[in-house]
């Protein structure tokens, strides 16, 4: 018997190894779709005032500051769970009133605060982001942030 690697061995374990792989790919794209459409949200959440609050908030480039679902810039607040801290899970027209107030009260002038530019939004456009924060705190995030604070 010959303890010599064959270019005919080579080719099967070349050729078995893709197999054995494709079909490891194709399990795992499987199963990630799967886990994606059993764990996302659907879209009925996704309201005229949702969709125009993302507008808002991509039209005045609020993540070049703040982070949303822990995503963008670390300079300002996480905002993923903004509504959840304003006590919107208990009391949803108070925390839509506290968010409104903060929002029209900037810059508020606080000596040695980092002030968030005044973007002369409207009453719609405040009530649109509001709508858009509050549906971004239920989506299931796994855990994030750690903190409720941010």
């Amino acid at each position: 018997m010959s303890e010599r690697f064959t270019k005919a061995a080579a080719r099967n374990i070349f050729y078995g190894g893709s197999i054995f792989f494709f079909v490891v790919f194709v399990g795992l794209t499987a199963q990630t779709d799967h886990y994606i459409r059993k764990t996302s949200a659907s879209d009925s959440g996704l309201t005229d005032g949702v969709r125009r609050g993302k507008h808002v908030w991509e039209k005045n480039s609020c993540i070049n500051c703040h982070t949303l679902l822990g995503e963008g810039a670390y300079f300002a607040p996480e905002l993923g769970n903004v509504w959840v801290r304003y006590g919107g899970r208990e009391d949803a027209q108070s925390a839509r009133e506290g968010l409104t107030a903060w929002m029209r009260s900037q810059p508020s002038g606080v000596e040695g605060r980092r002030q968030m530019p005044d973007f002369h939004l409207s009453d719609q456009e405040i009530n649109d982001l509001i709508d858009f924060l509050e549906f971004t705190a239920g989506v299931n995030t796994q855990g994030w942030p750690p903190k409720t604070s941010g």
